[in-house]
């Protein structure tokens, strides 16, 4: 299956409308995406303190197709994808139980994090692709077939 997070809305998500704030959906999605990270036995100290390479995002985009309140249940289907050598993209599905609130991406692109230059992903990181992205797909024929 898809890797799913689930995360419950805090007050202190909010803005002064009662509503999630825009930007803390980002920090909502990188959650979900340190959680698959752990899923797939990647050491998120090692993977976020002094570690010899980086993957900062170059890109972020969220749709909002409706509000998310204090309390809501959220549950954040992650889909990564290899975009070549060096870099990667996660494709974010919120939904509130059926419904789906919000649809975010992020680009992410490997370097050296020393000399800020690009370098090939590593091999924990294709491995995570490729079992978040087949798992993910498999979903996809599941949710097909149910339709018809």
């Amino acid at each position: 299956m898809a890797f799913t997070y689930n995360r419950t809305v805090r007050f202190q998500d909010t803005d002064a409308a009662g509503v999630v704030y825009f930007a803390n959906v980002l920090g909502i999605c990188h959650e979900a995406y340190e959680e698959s990270l752990e899923a797939s036995s990647i050491n998120l100290k090692d993977f976020f303190n002094n570690p010899p390479m980086a993957f900062p995002i170059v890109h972020a985009n969220v749709d909002f197709l409706r509000p998310m309140f204090v309390g809501d249940k959220l549950s954040i289907n992650l889909i990564p994808q290899k975009l070549g050598v060096d870099k990667f993209e996660i494709t974010y599905e919120i939904n509130v139980g059926e419904v789906i609130v919000a649809k975010a991406i992020t680009r992410h692109v490997c370097i050296n994090a020393s000399s800020r230059v690009k370098q090939e992903l590593p091999d924990e990181i294709i491995q995570w692709l490729e079992t978040n992205r087949r798992g993910a797909e498999g979903a996809e024929r599941r949710r097909a077939r149910e339709v018809i």
